[in-house]
């Protein structure tokens, strides 16, 4: 699934080129993709200018002329692709936006599991999945003090607890293993166990880690591109994710690979040992 910094690569793409076009119609062979009425959809956005893209979370907000916005969520395999419209269509373009100027935008899904809805602008914290999205990263709200008091209520292991959205916002399991990495805290760590001088460096690796990623477009590991069909280059840069049983480029010890909340997490055993339980 894209994590913030490819969903934030996608919304910088498509600010560039569909901000100021007007919908002249939309086309759709899986009506759930919008809602699952899609002659409703068509009269909703018809004749509607999008006037800015913006992101929340994994989320992206097209907001329309009229006070509407769309919240698309991507899922595991969602794409948007600005072109002409007498371009090829390719495979799985389940939803196609034409402009009046005759260019389109397209939506891809392997998987089909993508979701567009649209509400009035300004209701969008309200749809299932934004209204209990926690902080973003990079907002005044996100300080070394929201981090300690968040995990000072949670005693599960910090990989999960950094899985949930409720948390902080937009970081997915890519991003999960490496700030991990980065501040040397083993993945089944208790959160409510972590001492606060490594929150602090927890709360500035995120940040940090974040802003290269969105610098160099995001993570391609399987399918990901942008909407300009360009895929990313953080994959480059990735200290330990999807590493397993290649050397640790701290310490050389071999990157081991567990499940935790239900996902594949890598670490160093090394570098990131698990705090031994205090006897009684």
């Amino acid at each position: 699934m894209p994590e913030l910094p490819e969903v934030e690569t996608v919304r910088r793409g498509l600010a560039d080129t569909v901000i100021g076009r007007t919908v002249r119609s939309v086309s759709s062979d899986w009506p759930k993709i919008v809602g699952g009425d899609l002659a409703a959809f068509q009269a909703a956005v018809t004749g509607r200018t999008i006037t800015g893209v913006d992101r929340r979370g994994k989320y992206l907000l097209f907001r329309f002329s009229g006070d509407r916005t769309m919240v698309s969520h991507l899922r595991m395999e969602g794409k948007y692709a600005y072109g002409a419209a007498n371009a090829p269509k390719e495979r799985f373009t389940h939803v196609i936006f034409t402009f009046t100027d005759g260019s389109q935008l397209r939506y891809r899904d392997m998987r089909k599991f993508g979701r567009m809805t649209l509400v009035p602008t300004g209701a969008e914290n309200q749809v299932h999945g934004l209204r209990d999205l926690g902080p973003e990263p990079f907002s005044p709200e996100f300080t070394v003090n929201y981090l300690k008091q968040a995990l000072a209520k949670r005693h599960a292991a910090i990989k999960g607890i950094l899985l949930n959205q409720t948390v902080v916002a937009g970081l997915g399991n890519i991003y999960a293993d490496e700030v991990l990495w980065l501040t040397r805290i083993h993945p089944l760590t208790p959160a409510d166990e972590i001492s606060a001088v490594k929150i602090r460096r927890l709360h500035d690796a995120i940040i940090a880690e974040l802003q290269q990623a969105i610098a160099a477009h995001g993570t391609t590991v399987h399918s990901f591109v942008g909407a300009d069909g360009q895929t990313g280059d953080f994959q480059n840069a990735l200290h330990v994710y999807d590493r397993e049983g290649q050397p640790c480029e701290r310490c050389g010890t071999m990157i081991v690979k567990i499940r935790v909340a239900g996902r594949g997490t890598h670490f160093c055993p090394h570098c990131q040992k698990l705090p031994q339980k205090k006897a009684d």
